[in-house]
């Protein structure tokens, strides 16, 4: 039996792309799924397929840049499944630019959906895991938390600060011994929506270009699952997960 087999999963961002990758991916394992995004028909589909192949899923139209919305999320998971072995901080947009294009607005909400949502998220769910001494967190950073490049000087600094977030509660749940694992995904590129949320055409058409390598979302969510599959003793702690000819 896999480890994965009836733990209760929470998914941010999975309506699409790495989200919706890894909920089939998990739920085909035996988890318990809740999905939160803010596109109810992509959450109700999501849901209506896993439901018809067998398996268990709920939903919650959720922004995560808003503490209160993320803390209801927790509650109806707990409420609803009676624990949270696993969440997966997926939701993060990427538009890109160069600071001198002054986009403050864009790197505003970068800020607020990829830092503050992740912070939101661990706030309102690791309580409950610490209470039972056991969970797992998974963040989506990116091989941008690793390599800073011209135009990605924000997405860079949140992706950055996700990898920083992902070491620091590694380390203190280590040293409080709750044996919540904490794992941190970098993907490179992978298909999603993730390249339309930039508006500059100039680093648009550019991204376009890399993404034509892009590997599929699948392969993200095959990562996820060895990372929770491992036996509770054992935290994979750090991946990166690039197509093989990209070279940063």
């Amino acid at each position: 039996m896999s480890n994965i087999q009836d733990k209760v999963v929470v998914i941010t961002g999975a309506s699409s792309g790495i989200g919706e990758a890894t909920a089939k991916e998990l739920v085909s394992k035996g988890a318990k799924l809740v999905l939160a995004a803010r596109r109810e028909d992509r959450l109700k589909k999501l849901q209506d397929e896993i439901k018809s192949s067998g398996g268990q899923a709920i939903y919650k139209v959720t922004d995560v840049t808003s503490r209160q919305q993320m803390e209801e999320l927790a509650e109806y998971a707990l409420k609803e499944f009676g624990k949270i072995d696993v969440l997966v901080n997926n939701a993060g947009i990427m538009p890109q630019a160069f600071l001198a294009e002054n986009k403050v607005d864009e790197g505003d909400k970068m800020i607020d959906v990829n830092i503050k949502g992740v912070l939101y998220a661990i706030a309102a769910i690791v309580p409950s895991m610490r209470e039972r001494k056991s969970g797992h967190v998974i963040n989506l950073s990116s091989v941008a938390g690793h390599n800073i490049f011209p135009g990605g000087t924000v997405y860079c600094g949140t992706k950055f600060a996700v990898k920083a977030i992902s070491e620091g509660l590694r380390q203190e749940e280590a040293m409080s011994g709750t044996n919540i694992r904490v794992t941190n995904v970098s993907p490179g590129a992978v298909t999603s929506e993730l390249v339309e949320t930039t508006t500059d055409p100039t680093m648009k058409a550019g991204l376009d270009e890399i993404y034509q390598v892009a590997i599929d979302a699948n392969s993200i969510a095959r990562t996820i699952a060895f990372a929770i599959e491992q036996p509770s003793d054992v935290a994979i702690n750090e991946l990166i997960v690039r197509p093989t000819v990209q070279v940063h």
